[in-house]
């Protein structure tokens, strides 16, 4: 008689990384599941289930890092692991398995600092890896071997963020134009304006291509801006040396935007860039303050990438100012999914689209914990905002494009 031995081999151990209330640090715990990523180990992002918690396999690296990092963790069995699933199959939940660690590029001047800029203190805090790049990497191609990049506090119109009211004649201010106009002379363009709209136009094609985009502050609306205005001129004497093309109103084309159709563009060197992207014209008359908003509730199971780009421990954000602060509802286009606004207003802070085989996300604001951020103002210490609601957003965003790629449901 021959007995068959049957060998029962135990079932890895699970990691629930919860991102509810109890976590102790929200921002580090994104940075620990992008270095298991790295490690080309999968993580399982939870959309929905207890703040968009994650869980992994455990192992003792794991562990030591997560105790490093300061990060709440616990090991469940493997009952506890399959009724997590089966609580999610029956509710307003999904499953979506994170496959690798994004490469990160921030569109970012030489030299610039790192408080400057919401989404590098995220990444530093966070310890997520990035490379800095600028305007001689994006026109010479770079971008493409990127799965991510960020823009934040940038003019991609040419008129250096339209501080020559306040400051055209700060040393900081001069020093920056002509580091600019340098740079592009030696990349080959006359002025920084027609330098910037090879950028614009780049940073479009690659999202076209397939890349994530994910912007803030004044990068949100100049990009759309200097989109509209490839075929003209728009920029004053005071920034390029030559005046605005007269008939620039009937050369703009806003399909080549992504984001926003029917804007006005203001050309007065000391106006906004228009009047109508951003609700709070910040640094004029018409101020309006920066109020909380409210994230939208997605269908995990038909609408996950909306729902990875929302998750939270809170559905309520408080408000914060940027250069650009909230966008106007009215010229927002129809293909543009709203991911959070303020109810009952025509501001909404944050947007989310597909171009072509891309997607981008634009977030309204300058830095989350720091209502209204203004040059000269101290570096935001993320140590004390651990648990910052606005800052996961940014961190939702980065590991987005680690998703395992699914056709959507509707």
């Amino acid at each position: 008689m021959v007995i068959l031995l049957t060998v029962s081999f135990p079932l890895h151990a699970m990691l629930l990384i919860p991102m509810d209330n109890t976590q102790n640090d929200h921002l580090k715990a994104y940075g620990v599941v992008y270095s298991i990523l790295g490690r080309g180990q999968k993580v399982y992002w939870l959309l929905n289930f207890r703040g968009g918690s994650f869980v992994t396999e455990e192992s003792k690296a794991i562990l030591l890092a997560m105790r490093t990092a300061g990060v709440t963790a616990s090991s469940i069995s493997a009952g506890d692991w399959s009724a997590i699933k089966t609580t999610i199959a029956e509710n307003n939940m999904e499953k979506v398995t994170l496959e690798k660690s994004p490469k990160i590029a921030v569109y970012t001047p030489p030299g610039k600092l790192p408080w400057d800029d919401a989404v590098t203190l995220a990444l530093t805090y966070a310890d997520i890896p990035y490379d800095k790049i600028y305007d001689k990497e994006v026109v010479s191609g770079k971008l493409p071997s990127y799965d991510w990049l960020h823009l934040h506090h940038e003019d991609f119109t040419g008129q250096y963020s339209k501080f020559y009211r306040g400051f055209s004649r700060a040393t900081w201010y001069q020093k920056q134009k002509m580091e600019l106009e340098a740079l592009a002379k030696s990349l080959g363009f006359s002025k920084v304006s027609d330098c910037k709209k090879a950028v614009a136009l780049a940073i479009r094609h690659y999202v076209e291509k397939g890349g994530f985009l994910f912007a803030m502050c004044s990068a949100t609306n100049t990009l759309e801006v200097a989109l509209a205005a490839l075929g003209t001129d728009i920029v004053d004497v005071v920034y390029d040396g030559d005046g605005v093309d007269p008939q620039y109103r009937s050369k703009l084309n806003f399909g080549n935007c992504m984001a926003f159709e029917n804007f006005k563009i203001e050309t007065d060197p000391l106006a906004s860039y228009t009047d109508n992207i951003d609700v709070n014209l910040v640094n004029t008359p018409m101020r309006i303050e920066a109020r909380d908003f409210v994230l939208f509730d997605f269908s995990a199971k038909l609408d996950p990438v909306p729902s990875m780009l929302v998750q939270n421990h809170t559905t309520t954000i408080k408000g914060f100012f940027g250069l650009l602060t909230s966008f106007n509802r009215s010229v927002i286009k129809k293909s543009v999914i709203v991911l959070g606004d303020v109810p009952g207003s025509t501001m909404v802070n944050y947007i989310h689209g597909v171009v072509g085989k891309g997607q981008f996300a634009y977030l309204g604001g300058h830095d989350p914990e720091d209502y209204s951020h203004a040059v000269g103002d101290a570096p935001t210490m993320l140590e004390l905002h651990k648990n910052s609601p606005g800052y996961r957003l940014i961190l939702n965003n980065v590991l987005f494009p680690a998703a395992e790629k699914k056709e959507k449901k509707t």
